[in-house]
């Protein structure tokens, strides 16, 4: 029972601590007063009056709505009139512009990444360049993150786009700003490169920034652009779960597809949430559990659509591609799999 009182008392204690903070609490006051005193003074210069009626009109007569259903007669009664109209125009008029100017300070510190942000499960996106507003359009384009809570940490002006589900933190890539991303809560972090930068800094960045985010939630799945394959093996060592080398992944794809035509073409369509298939990962349903993965991959083409393509064993082993059609599959084990678009998997 206590805790459910102290549950349904927050909002109320919040309200509280919005008021004073803003100094609504002595504004507010001062207009009850004023209500207050309007009608007692309409009572002594008009005793006929109920103290209710009084109330009401002093209330109509200070919003200036005036509904005429109640008028003072006397000349006592119109000049308290007179008073209550202009300090009450004048005090709604702060009270108002309060209101009003909070919001507006609310919605330019969001636009501008001044605020801290309490989120759990959400993306964490680091940098902004043309790269990652291409990141941003793909996971806008996947079901499964196209309402999700999604936090932009870059070193520029303002929110560079219209997303209400996109936070901006404005700020380098450091702990504070991390923090205020809510990275202790993060489900994904990705770091993509700073293009300002050459190679050499740009990927010492790179290792810095997987150090700080891993120390600061081991747990998050740390995804990290590298310009040069060299330093790979420092990103492993610094706890990258995932690591791309740009140069490398765009040199295997021109190689291979110099060598077999089209295949960048089936490619482009396989990593882009945007048009045609999916390359997704899906948890292993649960009748298919300790069976082969040929059986699974007849079962998965022929009532879902999908074509398994590689096994993701359970803790992060390494995947394996194309497995053996006597290979048994474990509950706990994820699929790669090509899904038509729009049936993303579990994330």
């Amino acid at each position: 029972m206590r805790a459910l009182l102290k549950n349904a008392a927050r909002p109320l204690l919040a309200l509280l601590a919005f008021l004073r903070r803003e100094n609504l609490l002595r504004l507010m006051a001062a207009i009850a007063a004023l209500v207050l005193l309007g009608a007692a003074g309409l009572i002594v210069f008009e005793p006929n009056r109920s103290f209710p009626d009084a109330l009401w009109w002093a209330i109509v007569t200070v919003t200036t709505v005036g509904f005429g259903d109640i008028a003072p007669a006397s000349l006592g009664g119109r000049l308290i009139g007179v008073v209550l109209m202009f300090f009450g125009i004048g005090m709604l008029g702060m009270f108002t512009a309060t209101i009003a100017g909070v919001f507006v300070e609310k919605r330019l510190r969001k636009e501008r990444g001044m605020d801290s942000y309490d989120l759990a499960g959400h993306i964490i996106l680091c940098e902004w360049n043309d790269r990652t507003r291409e990141i941003l359009k793909d996971l806008r384009a996947d079901p499964r993150a196209a309402e999700a809570p999604i936090v932009l940490i870059a070193d520029i002006e303002t929110n560079p786009v219209a997303d209400e589900q996109l936070f901006f933190v404005r700020g380098k890539l450091n702990e504070e700003n991390l923090k205020r991303a809510g990275v202790e809560q993060a489900a994904t972090v990705v770091m993509v490169g700073d293009r300002s930068l050459d190679y050499g800094p740009r990927d010492a960045k790179a290792v810095l920034s997987v150090l700080t985010v891993e120390s600061l939630n081991p747990a998050v799945h740390s995804i990290v652009e590298l310009a040069s394959e060299e330093n790979v093996a420092h990103c492993e060592r610094a706890g990258a779960d995932e690591i791309i080398v740009g140069a490398e992944f765009s040199s295997r794809v021109i190689s291979t597809a110099a060598l077999d035509h089209g295949i960048s073409t089936v490619l482009r369509e396989l990593l882009s949430a945007q048009v045609g298939h999916d390359l997704i990962t899906v948890p292993v349903p649960e009748t298919f559990a300790g069976r082969t993965f040929f059986d699974l991959f007849s079962a998965l083409k022929r009532e879902q659509g999908m074509i398994a393509l590689a096994i993701l064993p359970h803790g992060g082993g390494n995947a394996v591609t194309n497995p053996d059609a006597e290979t048994v599959v474990a509950a706990d084990d994820r699929l790669v799999v090509v899904a038509a678009n729009g049936r993303g998997g579990e994330r």
